[in-house]
């Protein structure tokens, strides 16, 4: 059965091969391809559709669920107790994925991850095999730049939203209150989207200064998903700190063959001529120590250890043991465990990433066999940009497709599309008649072949500028169009970058309804070999706000 009917198709304009386009990194691009999978393993990679089939759940299970059920319920989770019971259960498949808790609901790739797991878990139930979707919410990790700040499109402008400077960089998110520059800035998005702020407007019901990211980020995304939301899971919960301690402290007794581990798969992975996503740190643990308001890494050296960035003697092994025993809150895993962790914790059977995260897989997949745990399944996620309905019906009659608008210049897609490229058709001939000199003309006399080649190149520069210059003259001549063009490519190129990791959630929200979670979780393709268009017409200004299907 496949998780997904809708198959993507080569012929759709407003999809674009992720492939073929070069869109996706080398490692996940030859995944897809069916190569070089033994860097990968001992996890599956799935390159299509096919549904996993169930893992051994290590943890405990039935105490994770008990918490879980608590603080979802926390998040106004209408489904919390149910999707527990059902967590509980080891026959249960879990599917799982997770992101920072941006600020705003996050940059729409992490909502897109969400719905997938959503999705994939759903794919399981019909097909007869209980599922529950897990979105773990890394509250651990302190990249303030990454989660303090939200962007939005006001126009063609966009609108950048900061909490300010970050005064605790090595302070985990989900310690920190979003701060007292909040309100202000949530002000200025509403006056600036005029009318057209109903994810702003909702937002500012969790998004307060003196709320957490982490509670902020699952109420307001619960909200909009109610029944179909995942179990949203804050890694910083007490009971998640407990539970994963026996994984924490194998990684300590097993710092050696951990190291060699990674050192060995790093090595394959140079060696086939890939570049390693996280770059190795010698005597670097995959483990961080919270002291006081630092997160610091762990550092081996010899017998013990030290935290980096610190002038300290080396202390012993078993003072680190005792911490974690007597304190388990205060140790994290770094990127190199976080996942095998997580899925020790889940008996996870298939976990969704991006494709810099299944980067970093090739060398996360290596601690899994000392850890003991058995490997899940791993899928990339769909990648997904917004089309408004007007810019889709222009690019429609011009003929222009979505994979040539995120990747020509405007000028020449106007060129080609208008018909009045003159220069193109002619230059291959030209070209040929070119290239015909050279036998009667090096013949003639050798020492002729550097000026030949010099008149080619000279002749070949010219039709460039030419072919530039008729360009430009069609943009001026067609100007409609060129403005149309300019302000789909702005919509989907956000400050020249992909929309979806640019653009906030509140900003799909506030520009197409609350109803846009539900419909990006309907029509969502989790084909992840192509990057899907959903066209979409944006809501009317001033619309009377509503509240999301089954909420209260």
């Amino acid at each position: 059965m496949k998780a997904n009917d809708s198959s993507s198709s080569a012929t759709n304009p407003f999809e674009v091969d992720l492939l073929n386009s070069g869109m996706l990194p080398p490692l996940p691009s030859a995944w897809l391809k069916g190569e070089d999978l033994d860097l990968l393993e001992p996890l599956e990679f799935s390159a299509g559709l096919k549904l996993p089939a169930p893992r051994k759940a290590h943890g405990d299970r039935p105490a994770l669920a008990k918490a879980l059920a608590v603080a979802n319920a926390a998040y106004g989770h209408p489904a919390a107790q149910a999707l527990a019971d059902k967590l509980a259960d080891p026959k249960t498949c879990v599917v799982v994925t997770g992101q920072q808790p941006g600020l705003l609901g996050g940059p729409l790739y992490g909502l897109t991850k969400m719905l997938a797991a959503v999705r994939w878990a759903e794919a399981l139930e019909a097909s007869g095999q209980p599922a529950v979707a897990v979105f773990w919410v890394a509250t651990e990790d302190h990249d303030w730049a990454e989660m303090a700040q939200a962007t939005l499109l006001q126009r063609n402008d966009l609108l950048e939203l900061s909490l300010g400077d970050d005064l605790s960089p090595l302070l985990p998110v989900g310690m920190r209150s979003l701060g007292d520059k909040l309100d202000g800035e949530l002000e200025r998005a509403t006056e600036a989207l005029a009318g057209s702020s109903e994810g702003i407007d909702i937002a500012r019901r969790w998004y307060r200064p003196n709320a957490r990211f982490g509670e902020a980020f699952c109420r307001y995304l619960v909200h909009f998903l109610q029944q179909r939301a995942p179990l949203m899971l804050d890694s910083m919960l007490p009971e998640v700190k407990q539970l994963q301690q026996p994984w924490l402290r194998r990684l300590i007794d097993q710092r050696r063959l951990v190291e060699t581990s990674l050192s060995d798969r790093e090595a394959a992975i140079e060696a086939r001529g890939y570049a390693l996503q996280v770059k190795p740190q010698p005597q670097a643990s995959p483990l961080f120590l919270l002291r006081g308001t630092e997160r610091r890494r762990i550092i081996w050296a010899d017998d013990g250890w030290f935290l980096r960035g610190l002038e300290e003697d080396v202390r012993p092994v078993e003072e680190l043991l005792t911490t974690l025993e007597e304190n388990p809150s205060v140790i994290s895993p770094g990127v190199l465990a976080r996942p095998a962790i997580q899925d020790a914790l889940l008996g996870t059977t298939l976990q969704i990433m991006g494709p810099a995260e299944m980067t970093y897989m090739s060398q996360v997949s290596s601690v899994y066999p000392v850890l003991g745990i058995d490997p899940p399944a791993t899928v990339l996620r769909p990648q997904v940009m917004v089309v408004e309905e007007k810019h889709a019906e222009h690019m429609e009659s011009l003929g222009v497709g979505l994979g040539e608008l995120l990747s020509e210049p405007i000028d020449s897609l106007l060129t080609a599309k208008l018909g009045a490229d003159v220069v193109a058709p002619l230059r291959d001939q030209i070209e040929v008649l070119l290239q015909a000199l050279t036998e009667p003309v090096v013949g003639l006399d050798a020492s002729l072949a550097n000026p030949l080649k010099k008149t080619q190149d000279q002749i070949g520069r010219a039709l460039d500028q030419l072919q530039g210059k008729v360009a430009a003259a069609v943009g001026r001549r067609n100007d409609i169009w060129r403005r149309r063009l300019e302000q789909a490519q702005a919509l989907i190129l956000p400050g020249g970058h992909l929309q979806e990791r640019t653009l906030v959630v509140a900003h799909f929200i506030s520009r197409y309804g609350v109803d846009f979670p539900q419909i990006l979780l309907d029509r969502l393709q989790l084909d992840p070999r192509h990057l899907q268009g959903l066209r979409l017409a944006p809501q009317p200004a001033g619309a009377k706000p509503r509240s999301p299907e089954g909420s209260a």
